[in-house]
């Protein structure tokens, strides 16, 4: 049997969590792993996870030639359904090709028989080449902006509570967060800086950096095309669910050092959106390319109600409002509102909040 990708567990939490999730287990069949989920406020398995989760068993399958090891540099995922965080996800992994260069696998991650995503992933050897990119934008150093995690702290409510215990990541919004209401500006862009909340292990691998970046960008793709549409995430009867995720990996990358997203959304139409993310490390080199398309829909006369992806921000366990921190924090220059909206106030597989991160919460028949 072929053996799990080794991820080495992080001692500070909540990184510790999301590392150990991360770190699948041999199963019955070649080329087959397990892997548990994080619990979800949601009550659905985190979309970035299991992109995650999918990525390192592909590359468990790569074997080192001697030319050095081949490291992913895209990754093409389909959500088709909601998982059950508390059932094991199996992921089977199909040799598709291996070149001199270049492999490829598809990955199937599935529960209890049915496949609720997947993903085909290209690796590639070190190679040399012409070096060009688009140039970092200025904006705000992160250490000017307000956490997310700051954001938590001022709102006595389970979900506030639950997102500040568990958030993997520190988020800070560059033009003010959207947990509790629209953007200032009606406009589909935005910039974030984001980096892991503890130290990854110095012995990780790029393999696990990558794999971390695609958990942690999940929770924050689809924010532009909510700004685009005067909504946040709390807008009541909103349902939300990410229907595919695409990246790319152009350079290495450090998940404990802060990263620049440059976000928008082209388009919106027939309750699907477009989003896409520019992710810049500190140096200004431009690290990742991002796409993703969601659904992002809004009650009408023949369609009421919360929907079975909503974001229940607005109200608690107990059906109690979350207070609006904002009249309680003093301006900081950005609305006194850098939270983050999936591991800050939801996720993307149907968006709520998850472990570590943001939660996606996909339901079939989307």
């Amino acid at each position: 049997m072929t053996r799990p990708y080794p991820v080495p567990i992080s001692s500070d939490e909540p990184l510790g969590s999301v590392t150990r999730v991360l770190a699948l287990e041999e199963t019955d069949g070649e080329d087959a792993f397990t892997g548990d989920s994080l619990p979800q406020h949601s009550g659905r398995v985190y979309g970035g996870q299991v992109v995650a989760q999918g990525l390192l068993a592909a590359s468990a399958t790569l074997i080192d030639d001697g030319d050095g090891p081949r490291l992913p540099h895209s990754v093409h995922a389909y959500f088709m359904r909601g998982g059950k965080p508390e059932a094991p996800i199996r992921f089977d992994v199909e040799r598709m090709h291996d070149g001199r260069s270049f492999s490829q696998r598809r990955t199937t991650a599935s529960q209890g028989g049915a496949a609720i995503l997947t993903m085909v992933s290209s690796f590639q050897e070190t190679q040399e080449g012409a070096e060009v990119q688009l140039p970092a934008p200025q904006v705000p150093r992160p250490e000017e902006l307000t956490s997310a995690l700051e954001i938590f702290r001022t709102i006595d409510h389970p979900v506030a509570r639950f997102l500040g215990r568990t958030a993997a990541f520190d988020l800070r919004h560059v033009e003010g967060n959207i947990y509790l209401h629209p953007g200032e500006v009606v406009e589909g862009r935005q910039h974030l800086w984001a980096r892991s909340r503890g130290q990854v292990p110095p012995e990780a691998s790029q393999v696990v950096h990558r794999a971390l970046l695609a958990y942690m960008c999940d929770q924050l793709m689809l924010e532009p095309a909510l700004r685009s549409q005067g909504l946040s995430w709390r807008s009541e009867g909103m349902s939300l669910a990410t229907l595919d995720h695409a990246q790319w990996f152009h350079r290495d990358v450090d998940v404990g050092d802060w990263l620049l997203f440059v976000q928008d959304s082209p388009t919106s139409q027939g309750g699907r959106s477009m989003a896409r993310a520019e992710v810049f490390d500190a140096e200004g080199r431009l690290v990742s390319t991002i796409a993703q398309e969601g659904m992002v829909r809004m009650p009408t006369a023949d369609r009421s109600g919360t929907g079975r992806w909503a974001i229940r921000v607005a109200e608690g366990d107990d059906g109690s409002p979350i207070p609006d921190p904002q009249a309680d924090m003093a301006g900081d220059g950005h609305g006194g509102d850098a939270a983050k909206r999936d591991g800050a106030l939801v996720g993307s597989q149907g968006h709520q909040p998850q472990q570590g991160v943001g939660v996606r919460e996909h339901e079939p028949g989307v």
